[in-house]
């Protein structure tokens, strides 16, 4: 399922438990709505826990919710849409430090998905600085999300996306976010433009792209430092 740090392959493994983090609603969805798709298929046991720092009690938690309905139809889902305001969570940095310190107490993923740290924006930055911080111990990776700022990363991991996933993706953000309708880089052309980006460097049709913010590589000769 894995695609390539450079152009080599990765062996994939069983996925028991994933944990996805955005900045608002519909972050996880355009940056690794896809990979999720995946993930649930090829691992129908896994559990994703979910959270979103802005958003809580409005209509966008309900799109959010009919989101991961979508991408994760039959996997268990563990949403938590907290309310801090969208835009300002460098103003609130001590209470997007608490959410995530009690969602990393609440789960212990094999992986986890959040905002690239070079992000521009600034509360996708806060937000991956803030991840780093309390997963020190996970495979940590950074999903794109492309807006008006020029800050695409260089990524180093890549999942190759079969068309009809890559098309499923781009039906639902459209059917499950509503309110973003008109917005000038919220349409299919991005969304599928950026995964033939993202697919060319890998050598496949459409992919989504990481960056590695944490990553750990055990081998059988592995040892700890005491």
């Amino acid at each position: 399922m894995w695609g390539a740090i450079g152009m080599i392959s990765l062996t994939p493994m069983t996925l028991n438990s994933v944990a996805v983090i955005g900045a608002r609603c519909d972050d996880i969805a355009v940056g690794v709505g896809a990979t999720l798709m995946e993930i649930a298929r090829d691992n129908p046991d896994v559990v994703v826990h979910a959270l979103v720092l802005t958003g809580g009690g409005t209509e966008r938690e309900i799109e959010e919710k009919n989101a991961f309905a979508a991408i994760c139809p039959a996997t268990e889902v563990r949403l938590t849409v907290a309310d801090l305001p969208s835009g300002e969570l460098y103003d609130h940095r001590a209470s997007v430090k608490r959410y995530i310190a009690e969602f990393r107490r609440e789960c212990q993923p094999d992986m986890v998905f959040g905002p690239q740290r070079h992000d521009h924006h600034q509360d996708h930055h806060l937000v991956a600085e803030l991840i780093t911080n309390e997963f020190t111990d996970h495979l940590v990776l950074g999903y794109d999300i492309l807006e008006w700022e020029s800050d695409l990363p260089n990524p180093a991991l890549y999942l190759p996306i079969p068309n009809e996933t890559a098309h499923e993706k781009t039906r639902m953000l459209a059917q499950c976010y509503p309110s973003r309708t008109g917005r000038g880089w919220f349409d299919d052309e991005v969304f599928l433009g950026l995964m033939r980006i993202r697919g060319v460097q890998c050598r496949a049709r459409y992919a989504e792209a990481f960056t590695a913010e944490t990553a750990v590589l055990p081998t059988d000769d592995s040892y700890s430092v005491n």
